[in-house]
């Protein structure tokens, strides 16, 4: 009955969206951000779920890739609105950089984060391991963050950016496919699909999957306008907003999957959901941006960065750098993550964009004192190329 009633609960979140839509209701902005804001919350819910069934079908590597690519939909589907009008108003760059900048970074410094102070909260533990599985996810994203530091440097998003970040997502899914096929652990909603006879099971993943997707589909403008309308209404600037505020309504039911994840003691399949959809909006969604802005401009032109969104995307890439020299050594330690989070903190209370160079600075210096003074995970880091290599070999 308590999967049944999650369901339906969940279903009504996407639901009052579309009533409310297919009625004509106007609504203020800012009670269309919150009602648009509510059904991808709850279409990121169904998504979760149809893609964990997935796993009943295909490896545990692939699943986990595939359940982070589909969890991240929502985040996808507002930032490709802002590249969409970007390329009509160049006004959009900075809320699909600002969009793009706050859901990578705060993947990491609360989600990230989150898996080790729950799995700390449930067993007094301060550390765990990863499986080695996960040398894929941390491969790749170490390749994407390398090159990610390129783009600041440019000051623009171009389409040799979205040439080579797609193909580093492609080989992660390639590898990923390569990997041992292992039966999941189900809970909640999913546990209950997944008893029906295998034709049911996949018509309603199918079913749940086309359902959640449309959810989005009819939500992202109106949440998107939303949000900027309010913040010319209350005097908030925007970019703070679809920062933020975006992100936290697409991915927090991914963050409350990995937190119940942690809290039955499973941190190395929550933290493993949770670096995958980072490499996921780390390669395919950045590299997406340009290719919808020159569509949407009909020519072949770069989407230009100011000095805000450069900042920004240093930053990021900043944060991105020091999260993997802290995951190569397939440990992550209670105090890493209290680094971590209050790291991401306290930038938030600096509006002074020196500040984004010193954080960033301060993210490569960590970075650098791990790899020199940690030998562990300096050895783990490289051995990450090179193992690879040669397994491609």
């Amino acid at each position: 009955m308590r999967n049944w009633l999650w369901l339906g609960s969940v279903s009504l979140l996407c639901l009052q969206w579309m009533l409310l839509h297919f009625s004509g209701v106007h609504l203020p902005p800012e009670w269309q951000a919150v009602a648009t804001g509510l059904a991808i919350f709850g279409a990121a819910f169904i998504l979760s779920w149809s893609a964990e069934l997935a796993q009943l079908e295909v490896s545990q590597a692939l699943a986990l890739a595939m359940l982070a690519l589909i969890a991240v939909l929502p985040e996808y589907a507002v930032d490709m609105y802002f590249a969409w009008m970007a390329g009509k108003n160049p006004e959009y760059t900075a809320y699909a950089t600002a969009n793009m900048t706050g859901a990578n970074r705060l993947l990491i410094g609360v989600g990230w984060a989150a898996v080790v102070f729950t799995y700390w909260f449930k067993t007094g533990r301060r550390y765990f391991n990863l499986e080695p599985s996960h040398k894929i996810e941390i491969l790749y994203l170490s390749l994407a963050t390398l090159y990610s530091f390129t783009i600041p440097v440019k000051g623009r998003l171009d389409l040799l950016d979205a040439v080579i970040l797609i193909t580093i997502f492609v080989f992660y899914i390639r590898a990923a496919s390569r990997a041992a096929h292992v039966e999941p652990e189900l809970e909640g909603p999913s546990e209950l699909i997944a008893t029906l006879r295998k034709p049911l099971r996949r018509l309603a993943t199918l079913l749940l999957f086309l359902f959640s997707g449309y959810t989005i589909f009819l939500s992202a403008e109106p949440f998107a306008e939303g949000l900027l309308a309010t913040g010319r209404h209350f005097g908030i600037e925007e970019f703070i907003l679809v920062q933020w505020l975006a992100p936290l309504a697409s991915e927090s039911p991914e963050f409350i999957v990995a937190i119940l994840f942690a809290l039955k003691a499973n941190p190395g399949a929550s933290i493993g959901t949770l670096i995958s959809s980072k490499v996921n909006q780390w390669t395919l969604l950045i590299g997406m941006l340009p290719v919808v802005y020159a569509i949407s401009a009909g020519e072949i032109v770069p989407m230009q960065m100011d000095h805000r969104q450069t900042e920004e995307v240093l930053l990021t890439a900043a944060q991105s750098l020091f999260a993997v020299a802290v995951l190569a050594n397939l440990s992550f330690t209670l105090m890493e993550a209290l680094l971590i989070f209050v790291l991401f903190s306290t930038q938030l209370l600096t509006p002074d964009p020196r500040f984004r160079y010193i954080y960033s600075f301060v993210y490569i210096l960590f970075t650098v004192g791990i790899l020199v003074f940690r030998r562990d995970t300096r050895e783990s880091f490289f051995r990450l190329f090179v193992s690879h290599s040669k397994s491609e070999s």
